[in-house]
């Protein structure tokens, strides 16, 4: 359990790339065996939540990352793939329920920025997430409230898509906006298409963290896959 989020966060170590492991690909009928396998090399526990409407299919509940929470001392983010109309709902529940990151879309507009503002009074650090085809500049009106920026590299909600194109070039571009901003300190994340030949070409174009589903649930020698995944330096100039 996290006793105090903003921290957790700002602890996170810059000097090389970040494991997020999203909660998505692991084993649901044997989730705790997989959350106790991961607990040593986790950076980052990911769980994405989708509401039918922004994104495709239903994923995650507040009553599930309340048990998480309890069981780790990883920090959670929680992705927020939902409506504008409901987003600060969420947001609510999922603060309660021990998110230490909470990631709303830049699509959500002002209710997103709302949520996040929520989500600072109660000490948890805020993001902001692109769809593939939202603008980068989409990002602009949330630097001043998040410590996290993800880009996502695929079709919001849909897994097992191969990496698109613009991503990395997208994220070159995140990260000039993120920099004329003047706020450096920002996680710039890569969520989508995640596989062995994209994370160096990710990694190059300015990621600090990826968002890792089988390439890591699916590794025979998940120490050994952490131990390359660290091997690819440190954040990009």
């Amino acid at each position: 359990m996290i006793d105090n989020h903003a921290l957790a966060i700002s602890a996170l170590p810059r000097n090389r790339l970040l494991a997020e492991f999203s909660l998505w690909s692991a084993d649901l009928v044997n989730l705790e065996r997989d959350l106790n396998r991961i607990e040593a090399v986790a950076d980052l526990h990911h769980i994405d939540v989708a509401d039918g409407r922004f994104a495709p299919g239903y994923l995650f509940f507040p009553d599930l990352v309340a048990q998480i929470s309890q069981h780790t001392k990883v920090p959670i983010h929680v992705h927020l793939m939902v409506e504008a109309d409901s987003v600060e709902a969420q947001a609510a529940q999922f603060i309660e329920a021990g998110a230490s990151l909470l990631s709303v879309h830049a699509e959500n507009g002002e209710a997103g920025l709302r949520a996040l503002a929520a989500a600072r009074e109660a000490g948890v650090v805020g993001g902001v997430v692109l769809r593939l085809e939202t603008p980068v500049e989409a990002i602009l009106p949330f630097l001043p409230h998040v410590g996290m920026v993800t880009l996502l590299g695929t079709r919001i909600g849909v897994k097992g898509q191969s990496l698109a194109p613009e991503a990395c070039s997208r994220l070159g571009d995140a990260r000039r906006l993120i920099e004329a901003a003047g706020r450096a300190e920002i996680i710039l994340a890569a969520d989508g298409g995640i596989r062995e030949t994209t994370v160096p070409d990710l990694r190059a174009a300015g990621a600090e963290t990826v968002v890792l589903g089988s390439l890591a649930f699916g590794a025979s020698d998940l120490a050994a896959r952490i131990a390359w995944l660290h091997g690819l330096g440190g954040r990009a100039a």
